[in-house]
């Protein structure tokens, strides 16, 4: 029969499996590793080695008091798996740390023998072999057996030099799987319409690897998990190596149990506000199947609060009486006041500065206050016509401080029910900065109050009432104005991560109509976006990912020069056409200053391929513009393009991206290349 692996008690440890037929039978393991020999040449040998990114470790001085060594690999074959002997190896972990005689330190080495044959066994390596050699002596060893001679020939190097430990691998060939079955509780193998083949993502072939043995069963756990057997069981493979002909049999027993739904759903905490508040963000209905996602959009739901610090959710062992899974969500509060700031520079805006603070739980119900000031200077903003042209005659120059204070009040669960309150209020002194394609400057003041209902974790609806007074200037003129708004507007979130999704959708609606009230002109204006993604691998490693937006203000009395410039559309920057400057896309005076539209739209498409690692590229091509008339046309406004890569580092709150984008189409003015620096996907 052929020999049974150890299984995977630890990362290094090789799985085994059911014997099958015809395979030779081994000797025990001493044999298949070789012959662990000790020696050592004379002389004093140093300790190097690289300690994290900052540098190499100082070597240590022989004292007569203890015996520091020097450790060293020398891997002949697959040199591949220096790191991981290094890491199963206690005499390396210890090496800073040195023992107090001969005898420990061939403890040490002697009781490295088992971790490292597993870690080469966890790589395809069964006929590896290995030596040591230490001193001047030399002997067999079979893990932590007689090293009287070792320990003799340690001690030789003490108060003179440091001991010399060479360990010496021989990997031979990596082995491949030939076999690989995966069986039900009964031992019959899964119809391909109940498991296809794919799943394991494992073929004959393949190295034998105790990783992908192992995250090929973690994938099988996750398939029946998805399709609602929530008590699925399978344990870790054993596999059965023939040594004589590099190859190992594998086989995987599954047992998926029934399936089932959600059952009742019973919530521990908080603390500092009311349950009640909890369970309205649990959108779990009993008896609906079973998936893992939907526990990991209750979890994204709860923690949405800002009153929740953490959110740790349970399953049930088996079912209840109904067939369906009870649910256990426990949950930590959060500390009540954050104070912050925030700082940067722009080339184009100039220096910006914030500072905030945030109550979580102001009245004892989950209650959130966020008090914001800001300030920043906008270096230049400026637009001149001074003849014939579609805007009339018009100056206007300004450049120099601005700043925005505003407060924020979100009352969640009304009674609790799926509503939130919502309230905000701002006043504002702004230069919004467009370099050479011109700019405006606006102050305002003005407060919004609405209701928000929650349909489910993706679907929100939201209404309320909306009133601001201000000025806006730019090389059209001057507008005052006072509007009544009632927006609304309807947003729907289907993808499966905030910061870096890899399938679904998004789509968020607004309209508000501006009654001609207080005096001011009457309009609607309304906005549509969206989003996809879709990942073309199973691990999400290749991602298409596409956006849409268009925009339109209509019912303006009066054109475009009586609607306040910070209430056009225009286009530019990283939300919305990259290469191009912010807000500087859109229709133009005489003499080429962006003045903003009553229609915009905008796109993109970009792939995200990781290519190595945690590291990715993403290609993309983006388009936009805007336009004088409701509806985009090319009589009044302006298109550009832009096409550029982004760089990505994937870390495990989100992949950090710097993107360079090129203008295809650019004007006088514009940058050759763009750059923007940002913490999660742009959209």
């Amino acid at each position: 029969m052929g020999r049974r692996g150890r299984g995977f008690g630890s990362a290094a440890r090789v799985l085994a499996a059911p014997p099958i037929a015809g395979l030779l039978a081994f000797p025990g393991r001493a044999a298949l590793a070789g012959l662990l020999t000790l020696a050592a040449a004379p002389g004093a040998a140093l300790a190097f080695d690289f300690f994290g990114l900052f540098g190499s470790e100082k070597p240590l001085e022989p004292t007569p008091q203890s015996l520091p060594y020097a450790i060293d690999f020398v891997v002949e074959g697959d040199e591949g798996v220096k790191p991981s002997l290094q890491d199963a190896s206690v005499a390396y972990r210890l090496r800073r740390d040195p023992p107090s005689d001969g005898a420990a330190l061939a403890l040490r080495v002697g009781a490295d023998f088992a971790p490292l044959l597993d870690a080469l066994w966890a790589q395809g390596y069964f006929n590896a072999k290995i030596f040591a050699r230490v001193g001047g002596a030399e002997q067999k060893l079979m893990g932590a057996g007689e090293l009287t001679s070792l320990a003799r020939a340690a001690e030789a190097y003490r108060g003179r030099a440091l001991v010399p430990v060479t360990i010496v691998v021989h990997t031979g060939e990596l082995f491949a799987l030939r076999r690989i079955a995966v069986l039900d509780g009964a031992g019959a193998p899964f119809p391909p319409d109940v498991l296809p083949d794919h799943v394991t993502r494992l073929k004959p072939g393949d190295p034998a690897k105790a990783a992908d043995i192992r995250a090929a069963n973690a994938r099988l756990v996750d398939y029946f998990r998805a399709r609602s057997y929530p008590l699925v069981k399978a344990p870790l493979p054993q596999p059965v190596v023939d040594h004589a002909n590099g190859t190992v049999d594998v086989a995987f027993t599954v047992t998926p149990g029934p399936q089932a739904g959600f059952g009742a759903v019973s919530i521990t905490g908080p603390q500092g506000f009311d349950p009640a508040i909890v369970r309205s963000f649990v959108y779990l209905q009993e008896g609906q199947p079973y998936t893992p996602r939907a526990l990991s959009e209750t979890r994204r739901s709860i923690t949405s609060i800002p009153a929740v610090g953490s959110v740790r959710i349970r399953e049930a062992d088996h079912l209840d009486a109904s067939g369906n899974l009870p649910v256990f969500i426990e949950v930590g509060d959060r500390a009540n006041n954050l104070v912050g700031f925030t700082a940067g520079y722009s080339t184009v805006d100039g220096p910006m500065g914030n500072v905030y603070y945030e109550n979580r739980n102001l009245f004892g119900g989950a209650e959130s206050l966020r008090l914001d000031g800001a300030a920043f200077y906008t270096p230049r903003v400026y637009g001149l016509t001074t003849g014939a042209g579609p805007f009339g005659e018009q100056n206007f120059s300004e450049a120099g401080l601005g700043g925005r204070v505003s407060a924020s009040f979100v009352k969640p669960a009304l009674w609790g029910s799926r509503v939130d309150f919502l309230a905000s209020g701002a006043a504002e002194l702004n230069r919004a900065g467009g370099g050479d394609f011109g700019g405006y400057a606006y102050q305002l003041a003005g407060g919004t109050a609405a209701l928000r209902y929650r349909v489910d974790e993706s679907l929100q609806l939201q209404a309320g009432l909306k009133f601001e007074k201000g000025e806006a200037t730019d090389s059209l003129g001057r507008v005052d104005y006072a509007f009544l708004g009632v927006p609304l507007s309807i947003r729907y979130d289907g993808t499966n991560d905030l910061l870096n999704p890899t399938q679904g959708f998004r789509l968020a609606a607004t309209v508000t109509p501006y009654p001609g009230v207080f005096g001011s002109a009457g309009f609607t204006k309304a906005s549509v976006a969206g989003s996809a993604y879709y990942a073309i691998d199973e691990s999400a490693d290749y991602v298409l990912a596409a956006r849409a937006g268009f925009g339109s203000i209509f019912g303006v009395d009066g054109g475009l020069a009586s609607l306040p410039a910070n209430y056009r559309f225009y286009e530019g920057g990283l939300a919305t056409l990259r290469g191009y400057r912010y807000n500087s896309v859109g229709p133009r005076t005489w003499q080429g200053y962006t003045v903003g539209g009553l229609s915009a739209f905008n796109a993109t498409l970009e792939a995200r391929l990781k290519v190595w690692g945690d590291f990715g590229v993403a290609p993309f091509f983006d388009v936009g513009g805007a336009y004088c008339d409701s509806i985009p046309s090319g009589g009044c406004g302006d298109t550009r393009m832009a096409a550029g890569l982004g760089l990505l580092y994937y870390t495990p709150i989100g992949p950090i991206r710097v993107d360079f984008a090129r203008p295809l189409n650019p004007r006088d003015g514009d940058y050759p290349v763009a750059f923007y620096v940002s913490i999660g996907q742009p959209f």
